[in-house]
């Protein structure tokens, strides 16, 4: 655990050292959000209709957006070969990093989500399972986008390589999200969604920073 502890904190100074990114990803979350309106009209009944599945949309774009970068500056400035070479496990170095982005990245966007929901006329009542969903889901999207980034590290177009992989395994994690929102906006009970989105990052926390160590260890070949 300390050796964990002491790559997180290593991520986070290099990827606050770059707070511009952070403040991107933000921006670009409620920018691209609040252009929606001008398209679909300005209807509050419609708007608050999309408004689930558009927050999540965004979300996700946001995170997406944030992933090329996650290896690809160690790898330039050679610090993945001493990562590779260290006595600790690779997947608890790939773990510190996913950590690292997922504290930088997504809970800024949780803390946006409520400013752009409330933009776009979601009732207020349906924050807490929209907030509740995006904090299961959002881990699961930091740790499938890692998955795709060691997958696509190096590659000549890895940014639209990276898009190509990785959107499709979002796809569950979006309907569920969005579906408890939905639920409780239709006065049904939204654990289910919920709970599904927990057996997600379950099932990614075991799997994936595996999956994403033995992507790095070939790449780095």
């Amino acid at each position: 655990m300390s050796a964990f502890a002491a790559l997180l904190r290593r991520d986070l100074r290099l990827t606050l050292r770059n707070g511009g990114d952070a403040l991107m990803v933000v921006a670009f979350f409620i920018v691209a959000g609040a252009l929606f309106p001008f398209g679909v009209g300005a209807e509050p009944a419609v708007l608050a209709r999309i408004a689930p599945g558009l927050v999540w949309v965004m979300a996700l774009l946001s995170v997406l957006l944030s992933l090329d970068r996650l290896f690809q500056s160690d790898y330039e400035d050679g610090s993945l070969d001493q990562i590779l070479l260290s006595p600790q496990p690779l997947t608890l170095a790939v773990a510190a990093k996913i950590a690292a982005h997922w504290l930088v990245t997504a809970v800024p966007l949780m803390i946006a989500a409520p400013v752009l929901a409330l933009l776009l006329s979601l009732d207020p009542a349906l924050l807490p399972p929209l907030l509740l969903g995006m904090l299961l889901g959002t881990p699961t999207l930091a740790i499938l986008g890692a998955i795709g980034a060691a997958l696509s590290l190096g590659a000549r177009r890895g940014g639209v390589l990276l898009s190509l992989l990785v959107l499709p395994l979002y796809i569950p994690v979006l309907v569920f999200g969005a579906g408890a929102v939905a639920a409780a906006a239709a006065g049904e009970p939204f654990q289910a969604p919920l709970m599904a989105l927990g057996a997600f990052l379950l099932a990614a926390l075991a799997l994936g920073p595996w999956a994403a160590a033995a992507s790095l260890r070939q790449a780095a070949q």
